[in-house]
């Protein structure tokens, strides 16, 4: 086992038992004993509902790939849920990685499949920071927390960076002087590819508009996952808020500092949902079941892994 990965791992376990401890593991158990199947059956429903736009979203933006090198339709969608599946055992951005490398086999140049992966997870993270902002006025008590805004500003500046890369020719320019700054010039290669790729994004507005609808419609099918989950476990809270706190939940879910947001998932529900007054031992339930939905729409990804992948037709040399 790597150091990072035994890092990640001691970080998951050390958050996991503090929040647990906090929550007292005996009230936990006796407010999962109470949970309202049907509440829980309605959150699995909506995430097939979600993977299946979280899919499609990642497929439009492939039409920024160079025509002709673009992967058949069933291919794309196996690549898209096994990396799902593989999310569960390694940080997002190992995920991303393994999208990306995935999809390079089939064709695609290197850059241009990172550059979907990455325009992917930029407008899903702007996606949580414009469900969230849009949920403050609807939440006044919330509207004042520092440390929420703080995240969601900081989530929203690094999207920002991203937007102008893409839209601006001098933001480019200058990332790739950075980048050739650097005394290595496989990075600079990297750097450069990669910024020319991603540019190519400024000329597919109605591709980028639906996507970023498409990313908002799966974080408020995510953040309706969390009320359901939360009505299944008896927290009376509003769905107003559940829209002004799981954006910031997802959020620290990005983090690369656990095995799939392990730990810091617990440690966020209990620190912005208990001061709303909602009792630890359920919530921290809710932070688990939050965790499980996810696992359960990686399953076909699982399957697609486990049978593993087809083989590819080769031309029979012309007579």
């Amino acid at each position: 086992m790597s150091a990072s990965r035994l890092v990640r791992l001691v970080v998951a376990v050390g958050l996991t038992a503090i929040v647990l401890y906090r929550s007292n593991p005996a009230h936990i158990v006796r407010a999962a004993a109470t949970a309202d199947l049907r509440w829980i059956a309605a959150a699995i429903a909506l995430v097939l509902i979600d993977r299946t736009l979280m899919a499609l979203r990642w497929i439009d933006l492939l039409t920024a790939v160079t025509a002709g090198s673009r992967p058949r339709f069933p291919i794309v969608l196996r690549i898209f849920f096994v990396s799902s599946f593989v999310s569960n055992f390694v940080p997002s951005v190992a995920a991303d990685l393994y999208r990306a490398y995935a999809l390079a086999r089939h064709d695609v140049r290197l850059a241009e499949s990172a550059a979907s992966v990455l325009m992917d997870r930029v407008l899903g993270v702007l996606s949580m920071v414009l469900v969230g902002l849009a949920a403050l006025p609807f939440a006044r008590e919330i509207a004042s927390d520092r440390g929420l805004l703080a995240g969601l500003g900081t989530a929203f500046l690094g999207c920002a960076a991203a937007g102008a890369v893409v839209f601006s020719e001098r933001a480019a320019g200058t990332l790739v002087s950075l980048a050739a700054a650097v005394p290595w010039r496989p990075l600079q290669r990297a750097a450069a590819s990669l910024t020319d790729a991603v540019r190519r994004y400024a000329h597919h507005h109605g591709a980028m508009l639906r996507v970023l609808l498409m990313s908002i419609a799966v974080q408020a099918i995510r953040v309706v996952q969390a009320w359901c989950l939360g009505r299944s476990l008896d927290i009376d809270l509003p769905l107003a808020i559940y829209f002004a706190l799981v954006p910031a939940i997802l959020l620290v879910m990005q983090l690369p500092i656990t095995v799939n947001g392990i730990g810091t998932t617990q440690w966020a529900f209990d620190a912005l949902f208990v001061p709303r007054g909602a009792a630890a031992a359920p919530v921290f339930a809710v932070s688990v079941l939050f965790l499980a939905l996810g696992v359960i729409g990686s399953l076909p990804g699982g399957v697609l892994y486990a049978l593993g992948e087809p083989v590819r037709a080769v031309d029979s040399p012309a007579p």
